[in-house]
């Protein structure tokens, strides 16, 4: 079964920097887009960026500027580098893997991973 396995969370101090990586494991003919969002405590779950199979990438206005997104389609894996970090940067973050086609089934699917904690120190 497809899985996907996020790393590099970590605390750091504002104005650090942090690249996390999630990596899609399983049978995985292609995936459409991977990305990244967030979740703070008793906020709901934002999109921080994505990247098409095609390299179009997507970001929160909150984001931009700071924040890279990069993929290695041959390796199913994605990348954030988190630069000029803010305390508001604190939260879990997911990573997403959209229109997965894989060898389980004959349609697409979504899949997400367990998180990873990015804590941002002032």
């Amino acid at each position: 079964q497809v899985q996907l396995v996020e790393s590099g969370g970590g605390l750091v101090q504002a104005g650090g920097s942090l690249t996390l990586s999630c990596a899609a494991s399983g049978t995985i003919f292609s995936i459409n887009a991977m990305g990244w969002y967030r979740q703070a405590p008793g906020k709901q779950r934002e999109l921080v960026a994505t990247i098409t199979s095609g390299g179009s990438t997507n970001y929160a206005d909150s984001v931009k500027g700071r924040f890279t997104i990069s993929r290695h389609n041959a390796k199913y894996t994605t990348y954030l580098q988190m630069n000029s970090l803010k305390p508001q940067d604190t939260a879990v973050y997911y990573c997403n893997a959209e229109g997965v086609y894989s060898g389980d089934y004959y349609a697409p699917r979504d899949y997400w991973g367990q998180g990873t904690q990015v804590t941002v120190s002032s």
